[in-house]
């Protein structure tokens, strides 16, 4: 999987200084690093997520994460069994949201983000390279898994307007952007 994250990186064009600096983080950590994918490397490992619209593309779906209690988009760590970063994205989305179709609206990168994660138990801290995609709902019916304390459909406006979670609020904005620039079916 790391040639594929390694192209998907070097075709991603970031929307920010900050996102710039999330990309050329990510990427000299997937090319230096061969277990990359795996949570046994302790520095920190790649991760997916996905940034899920709704049907009207007017809100997104956010978790209550329960370990680092924060709204958050859906994603988590990648699995041997994954056949590519999109499907361990698409996997964590149905898992945390029970939404068995979902649409990947398009294989290439939608945002990457590095993050530090707190020590927690045995785990000693690290950080979180991730790469999300882009999704779209069918419908707006969910449910919660036990990840979560709550999953909530919120306004692509009231989330880029959003101060203390400037990741969220960054794919909120391109979202807005892109639904303004291009027309979805």
């Amino acid at each position: 999987m790391q040639n594929q994250l390694i192209a998907l990186l070097n075709a991603h064009v970031p929307v920010d200084a900050t996102e710039a600096t999330h990309l050329r983080q990510a990427l000299d950590f997937v090319s230096s690093t061969a277990g990359c994918c795996s949570r046994a490397t302790l520095a920190g490992h790649i991760t997916a997520s996905a940034w899920i619209l709704s049907p009207d593309r007017q809100s997104a779906l956010l978790t209550h994460h329960k370990k680092l209690n924060r709204w958050l988009q859906l994603g988590g760590h990648t699995d041997d069994a994954d056949a590519s970063i999109q499907a361990a994205a698409a996997r964590e989305a149905r898992e945390e949201s029970g939404m068995t179709d979902l649409q990947l609206v398009s294989a290439a990168l939608f945002d990457v983000d590095v993050h530090p994660i707190p020590a927690r138990g045995k785990e000693p801290a690290h950080y979180h390279y991730d790469l999300r995609f882009l999704f779209q709902a069918q419908h707006e019916d969910f449910s919660v898994s036990e990840e979560s304390h709550a999953l909530a459909w919120v306004g692509l406006a009231t989330l880029a307007a959003e101060s203390s979670n400037t990741s969220v609020a960054r794919m909120a904005r391109k979202s807005l952007s892109e639904r303004s620039e291009r027309r979805y079916d």
